[in-house]
């Protein structure tokens, strides 16, 4: 009896996901064992996140990673996971899975760049995809797999558990009169956004979530980009800063990481394995589907409140534009693992969006103008 509920949850989750090629990896099935869940042995893992519990939609990923594992394992295999700074602090994530200090981690892979350059592509890169071209490049053009070339050399195994949907482009306490405006601005940006922002004249600053208002109220930065209205509301940051500018050009489809320890990964029964997989992607489409919900309402909120939006100078566009696509030019040349990742991520970039472009860009400029 006991089975048959953890199968039947387990094909709940798997319908809800139907259509993607990845369910056919996901399905938690028997093969060559003859043993049960039941007979399958209790795990106990920690997650460190990078990530305050106040922001439940971003720290929900962690929860529903955990929920799901739990549920689906029939409470063989629970993971717990921790806030920033309650076993590492939010940006040392990767290393303490690469250490083995927590079994596996959920955090922005883009947050390690300074390791490696390519960690960016797994979060989002500068005028990049969105969240739906993100998941499709991660999913079906074997975007895990590339990252998981990455990853691998650091002892860990990726998953996509989260994405928040393009962002805004950041709080500024005065307003940009063009690119002039940039120089010396100090700024927590991070990622390859915050390179090309310094090549703009930016001091950029990278600091965690629960560390950024803080320093954006007592001035110690002029200006900070966080994800959307929903948690930037939560953090506080209108009452630090008025100038609320979009579009977030750096982050157009961001996808949060699960990460696990490649030790204790390969010491997982394959049932644990396929359950952790399939719960990693229902946080990646639970996640951006509550952004979604959620940022609108926000949004609305912080206007009433004061809010001022801006929409970035177009010379500021272009010149991040121009940036961003030659620093990518030169990180290539300089490191072949980036060129390879690189050049296959443009390949799908090129065709994705000559058809996006035809399909869902023509009906938004439409329906959008007629609002």
């Amino acid at each position: 009896m006991q089975r048959r509920k953890i199968l039947s949850s387990s094909a709940k989750a798997l319908t809800a996901a139907a259509g993607a090629n990845l369910l056919g990896s996901c399905t938690v099935r028997r093969e060559s064992t003859t043993s049960t869940v039941t007979s399958l042995p209790k795990v106990r893992w920690r997650m460190a996140t990078s990530w305050p519990i106040s922001l439940d939609t971003i720290y929900g990923g962690a929860e529903t990673i955990s929920a799901r594992v739990n549920a689906l394992s029939g409470g063989n295999f629970q993971i717990k996971p921790y806030a920033a700074g309650e076993i590492v602090p939010g940006l040392e994530v990767l290393d303490a899975v690469q250490a083995g200090s927590v079994e596996c981690g959920h955090t922005a892979s883009y947050y390690y760049k300074g390791k490696n350059p390519s960690f960016a592509f797994g979060t989002s890169v500068p005028f990049g995809l969105t969240a739906q071209q993100q998941n499709s490049w991660l999913y079906e053009a074997e975007g895990i797999k590339a990252m998981n070339a990455v990853f691998n050399d650091f002892g860990v195994i990726g998953f996509p558990a989260g994405n928040t949907g393009a962002q805004m482009g950041g709080w500024f306490k005065q307003k940009l009169e063009g690119l002039q405006s940039l120089q010396g601005l100090k700024m927590r940006i991070p990622g390859l956004g915050g390179e090309v922002m310094a090549q703009l004249g930016v001091n950029v600053q990278v600091l965690p979530g629960g560390e950024v208002y803080l320093a954006l109220d007592r001035g110690a930065i002029d200006a900070a980009e966080w994800t959307g209205p929903y948690d930037d509301e939560k953090l506080g940051f209108a009452r630090a800063a008025r100038f609320y500018y979009y579009p977030g050009w750096w982050e157009p489809g961001p996808t949060l990481n699960a990460l696990a320890n490649q030790k204790a990964w390969n010491k997982l029964p394959n049932e644990y394995k396929e359950i952790f997989t399939t719960a990693c992607y229902e946080a990646n489409l639970t996640m951006l589907s509550r952004y979604d919900t959620l940022n609108g309402s926000a949004l609305q909120r912080l206007i009433k409140g004061g809010t001022e939006l801006v929409p970035y100078d177009k010379t500021i566009l272009k010149a991040a534009a121009d940036a961003s696509f030659q620093l990518y030019e030169d990180l290539s040349a300089k490191d072949q693992g980036f060129r390879n990742l690189f050049n296959q991520w443009r390949k799908f970039r090129n065709e994705v969006s000559s058809w996006n472009k035809i399909n869902e860009f023509s009906f938004l400029s439409f329906t959008y103008a007629q609002r």
